[in-house]
């Protein structure tokens, strides 16, 4: 039950981060906003894959889903660091990606 919370906070993840890529700068488009839309895509597939397998493949999905999380949230903080999302929205997206942290690193505990 609890891998079928993570996967719709993540797509709600996705549906809210995806349209915001928009209002990021030019410049930057190809490097660091990609980067942070392929972490965040690479997260839910990685969560995908996941749910298909058990045992230590399982284990090795959900310990890759974590190291594209921690990228999520190091791109994340450098957007906000630069202006492109309002404090407001970097929090509303901090608690997000806290939130969906928390889900992933009790599936983790879980597994091991």
């Amino acid at each position: 039950m609890s891998e079928m919370i993570i996967l719709t906070r993540t797509y709600d993840l996705l549906r809210w981060l995806l349209p915001k890529r928009e209002r990021f700068s030019k410049q930057y488009r190809s490097t660091v906003t990609q980067r942070l839309m392929d972490a965040a895509l690479d997260f839910q597939e990685a969560l995908l894959m996941a749910e298909a397998y058990r045992d230590k493949i399982r284990l090795r999905h959900l310990r890759a889903a974590d190291a594209y999380l921690s990228k999520v949230r190091l791109y994340l903080r450098l957007v906000h660091d630069w202006g492109w999302l309002s404090p407001g929205q970097y929090e509303h997206v901090s608690r997000m990606v806290a939130e969906i942290g928390r889900l992933l690193g009790g599936w983790i505990k879980q597994e091991s």
